[in-house]
Parts: C-alpha cells; sequence; structure tokens
C-alpha cells in the first residue's frame, strides 16, 4: 500500500478509499492485529456498542450527544458518511480534522504487520479507535458496520450493548432469516453486561435472549422492561426500570424517533452510576439537541426540500408512514436512487403513491442499481419520469420545475442522500 503525502489529506482518503476494492470480509483477526500494533487503543476508555437494521445511527448519535451534555467526554464513529469521512469519527460532537486523518493513517498503516490487507472499514475503525484513545474520551459510542458478531468493531468489551431493531438485510452475509440475522447481531452482547433492544419479533427475541443467556447477559425489553407513554406534541414520559422520566422529547423527526429515545434512556438508566453527572435536564437536553443529518432532514423551507436516506424496506415503511401522516395531499418529486441489493420493487411500492412525479437518479458507487431501473418500475404507477444519473443534477431539475407549494423528496439510500448534501454544501444546488 503507497503511502501518500503526509500533508495532503484527499491523496490519504484517496489511498484509504482505494481499499474497498476489498469488498466486505467479516471478521476479527485483521483488526486484533492492526489494534495490538497500536498498542490496543480500544481499551482506554468505556464503550457503548449499537447493532441493529434501523436506528441504530440515530440512537447512536444521540447518545452521545445525552453523554456530552452530562459532562463526559464522548467519542462517536458511525458508518457511512455522508459528504465527508470526517463524519465517521467525531469527538464531543465534532468531527476530526483533515490533519487528524493523515496523521491516524499513517499509525494505523505503520502497524500492518503481515496477514491478508485490511478492508476500507477494518482500516476506518482501527483509525476511530485510535483516534478516541489519543483525546482521552470517557466513553465512545461505537455502531456496528454490518451484523455484529463478526463486525470489526466487535473487538471491544462494552459497558453495555443495544440492538435497535432486526429486519431482513445483508442476507449474503448475515443469513437469509430473522433468526440468523438476529443471531449475528446478538454477536455484541458481552458476558455480564447488559443489552437493551427493541426488537418485536418473537423469533428473534428468541435468539437474542439464547445468546444472552450463554454469557449471563440480562436483555432489557421495550414494551416490556421499558416502556413510553406520549403525552402530544411530540413529548413522551418514559417508564423505565427504576425510574419514570416525564416531559421527555427527541429532536429528530420521525414518530419513530421516540421509540429510539426509549432505548437511550434505557441506557443511560442502566449506566446512571458511571455516568456521575447525568441529570433529568442533561437527558432532556441531550435528546433535544441532537442532530442526525439525512434523516427526515428539512434542508429547506421555501422551496420545501427534504431528505431522507430511507435505504431498506423497513426504513421506506417509515418514511411512508411520515409523508402521509404530514404531508398528505401535497404534491411530491420524489428523487430516488437505491443500492443494488435493496428491494427496490417493494420500496418503490411504498413510496411511489406519495409521489406526483419522480427523478430516478444513481450514486456514485459500483453497488447503485441503474437509474433506468428504477424508472422502468416506477412507470408502472407514475406518468411522470424522468431518468438523470447524476444525483445533483436529478436536485437541481426537480427544485427548479417544483410547484411553489410542493415537497422535493430525495430518498433511497444514504449515498444518494450524501450525494444530494454535497450539491447543495457545494453551491450547484441553490433551493432558497
Amino acid at each position: 500500500m503507497p503511502m501518500p503525502q503526509p500533508t495532503e489529506s484527499t491523496a490519504c482518503l484517496e489511498t484509504l478509499f482505494r481499499l474497498r476494492r476489498f469488498g466486505i470480509k467479516l471478521g476479527l483477526a485483521t483488526i486484533r492485529r492492526i489494534l495490538a500494533g497500536l498498542g490496543h487503543p480500544h481499551r482506554r476508555y468505556k464503550t457503548i456498542h449499537i447493532a441493529g437494521t434501523n436506528g441504530k445511527g440515530s440512537v447512536a448519535a444521540s447518545l452521545a450527544n445525552v453523554l456530552r451534555c452530562s459532562g463526559c467526554r464522548v467519542g462517536l464513529y458511525t458508518s457511512p458518511h455522508l459528504v465527508r469521512f470526517n463524519e465517521r469519527i467525531q469527538v464531543n460532537g465534532e468531527p476530526i480534522t483533515d490533519e487528524d486523518i493523515v496523521r491516524l493513517y499513517r499509525r494505523v498503516h505503520r502497524a500492518l504487520t503481515g496477514g491478508r490487507e485490511p478492508t476500507f472499514f477494518e482500516f476506518a475503525t482501527a483509525m476511530a479507535f485510535d483516534e478516541f484513545a489519543r483525546r482521552g474520551v470517557d466513553w465512545a459510542v461505537i455502531e456496528t458496520g454490518m451484523g455484529g458478531r463478526m463486525d470489526a468493531t466487535n473487538v471491544i468489551t462494552p459497558e453495555l450493548a443495544i440492538i435497535t431493531n432486526i429486519s431482513l438485510e445483508h442476507r449474503e452475509y448475515l443469513g437469509a432469516t430473522i433468526p440468523k440475522i438476529a443471531f449475528e447481531k446478538a454477536g455484541i452482547v458481552k458476558r455480564r453486561r447488559p443489552v437493551v433492544t427493541g426488537i418485536r419479533q418473537a423469533s428473534a427475541l428468541a435468539a437474542l435472549h439464547a445468546a444472552a443467556q450463554g454469557r449471563s447477559s440480562t436483555v432489557y425489553q421495550l414494551g416490556r422492561d421499558f416502556s413510553l407513554r406520549r403525552t402530544g406534541a411530540g413529548r413522551f414520559t418514559y417508564r423505565g426500570v427504576h425510574h419514570v422520566w416525564p416531559d421527555m422529547a427527541t429532536g429528530l423527526q420521525g414518530d419513530y424517533q421516540a421509540e429510539n429515545a426509549a432505548l437511550v434512556l434505557a441506557a443511560c438508566e442502566l449506566l446512571l452510576n458511571q455516568i456521575p453527572r447525568v441529570s433529568l435536564e442533561s437527558l432532556r437536553e441531550g435528546l433535544l439537541t441532537t442532530r442526525w443529518p439525512g434523516r427526515l432532514e428539512i434542508v429547506s423551507e421555501k422551496p420545501l426540500v427534504m431528505l431522507d436516506g430511507a435505504h431498506n424496506l423497513d426504513a421506506a415503511k417509515q418514511l411512508a408512514r411520515h409523508l402521509r401522516t404530514y404531508f398528505k395531499g401535497r404534491d411530491v418529486t420524489l428523487v430516488v436512487g437505491i443500492l443494488d441489493d435493496k428491494p427496490y420493487a417493494a420500496m418503490l411500492k411504498l413510496l411511489l403513491p406519495m409521489a406526483s412525479r419522480v427523478i430516478a437518479t444513481q450514486a456514485k458507487t459500483g453497488r447503485a442499481l441503474p437509474a433506468e431501473t428504477i424508472a422502468a418500475a416506477a412507470r408502472a404507477r407514475v406518468t411522470d419520469v424522468k431518468v438523470i444519473k447524476d444525483v445533483g443534477r436529478a436536485l437541481a431539475h426537480a427544485v427548479r420545475s417544483a410547484a411553489p407549494e410542493s415537497l422535493t423528496l430525495v430518498a433511497g439510500s444514504l449515498y444518494v442522500v450524501g450525494e444530494a448534501k454535497a450539491a447543495l454544501e457545494h453551491r450547484t444546488v441553490q433551493p432558497g
């Protein structure tokens, strides 16, 4: 692997991104070898590990913000990034700098001693763990990349694990059934460490409980051990294992975010004795001030433009429900791009009834479904369908031609949302 110029973060990232050619290789031997070469940085701070099909990013961001508002120094590792790699690794809500990237790349590169070449995600994970140790974080909130059991992040021994929910995804890697996928995600549960979950399916819960029992871990279930009661205007009361916390609210859009917030509060409740300065006020502030881009994110009011990843079937269901509740009767232009391993026909079936016109697009990734395939499926339900492969141009066309009171919605993939945000930031699209 060639060394980049130490002052050129762009060259460094290009070298790092080329590791994507190795694809996805689940397993822990390579990341363990790298971390040993770095002096086991992941053992120098407390961690919380988060897995799940949907919501894990929102839960991770909310939990990190609550910990920060409670006086802790907090690292946050999530994926994918939307616009810049730096977003993946944050300390106290601030992404790492370009200079940090170069330094971390060089450190991890020096730690490579034999064995197979690391994947992009393994290399990035090592960078994150090393940076959190250098910055002296009290806590690191770590989101899995895929699954859990053999995910590169699964070298940590967290104080607590969270598994948000389970649905069918990445079947070629995780298995073709809910119980098999639940088994993989339950791999993040560690011996005698609690696990909080929002899983509903009986078969998935059975797999999780079996894994937890084998590790002498206690499972805390939403709806059984803790719950929420909505009190109107986006607020709710959290009824926990030992506490009742009224007048809670999340700053994230979507009715489902209250359930994600309940998972965060359950985690905090179980870790109260390890967060000395936590208070009802810091819990409320942390939830209310959390921001998580690209998820029901309004980026312009006039004209109205919203971005939502909606990158799998369950996320598309949530988006469709949100549209029916808050945008019923409004003219909607759907700018949509989907990855080729997703059930695009089922996703479109959910989203197209709300759309008066569709612009099929395609993210700049080899995993993108051809825009023409999306357009062909859309034409069965919508008459006004165009193909504009470049995401930025697709969004620009949608905004220019939108009716004054209409909604332009970009959805279907976090990669598409990321390219839309980049176009907005670079002013190739000017919505307002």
